[in-house]
């Protein structure tokens, strides 16, 4: 990775992390926590696995190799991080019901 990407990439990480720890844990929606981490996985794995090949095309196959290597375990991170599952809240599974005038509601 370049100098230059490499700040890019941690100042990003740093940005989503603050802007996480700045939310109120109350609420904090874990489904949404887990889908930004998730799009980052995937982007630097697909980074790593660019690498690879570019390192394969220079004829370095040990640089290959490793970037290879970083990448399967990125998608290994991903599909554990994936297969967590977040409860979500109760007030989202069962909303109430509408009162559509029922009878025993004018009843007094």
């Amino acid at each position: 990775m370049t100098p230059l990407h490499d700040l890019r990439l941690r100042l990003l990480v740093q940005q989503e992390s603050e802007r996480i720890a700045c939310t109120d844990p109350q609420e904090m929606d874990l489904s949404v926590v887990q889908a930004r981490c998730l799009c980052w996985l995937a982007l630097l794995a697909e980074a790593h696995e660019d690498q690879a090949c570019s390192a394969e095309h220079r004829g370095d196959v040990d640089q290959a190799m490793g970037w290879f290597a970083d990448s399967m375990r990125l998608r290994d991170v991903i599909n554990v991080v994936s297969s967590i599952e977040i409860p979500l809240p109760a007030a989202d599974l069962d909303p109430p019901e509408p009162d559509f005038g029922s009878p025993s509601a004018a009843m007094p």
